[in-house]
């Protein structure tokens, strides 16, 4: 499975930040299966933001939950994720990455800047 995030490099403080990972070599309704996103903020380590499992069922941080969503596009096996009132803090490198178990695999992006300007 391959996995390509896309969306703006820069986005303004108070904005909604939206990105899109696109998925190859596998499908999102897979069952079972997981569909993610993490990030990594400058110097820090690797932060869990959400889940979309196969059935299209939502899980999130509880520290991030009030700001996040994640939906998905069937039709062009794509997940996305929203985070809304964007801050300086929310600075990072955003993944998305999945997990199936039919075969059995793990797989990442390569991830992608995302910068908030104050």
């Amino acid at each position: 499975v391959q996995l390509q995030e896309s969306g703006p490099g820069l986005v303004k403080a108070s904005q909604t930040l939206s990105l899109t990972c696109t998925v190859s070599g596998g499908s999102i309704t897979a069952n079972p299966s997981g569909w993610n996103w993490s990030r990594q903020p400058p110097g820090k380590g690797l932060e869990w933001i959400g889940q979309l499992d196969f059935s299209g069922s939502a899980s999130y941080s509880p520290s991030l939950e009030s700001r996040t969503s994640i939906s998905r596009d069937t039709s062009k096996n794509q997940f996305t994720l929203q985070l809304k009132s964007m801050t300086p803090e929310d600075t990072g490198v955003y993944y998305c990455h999945a997990w199936s178990k039919s075969p059995p695999s793990r797989s990442w992006g390569q991830g992608t800047q995302v910068t908030v300007s104050s």
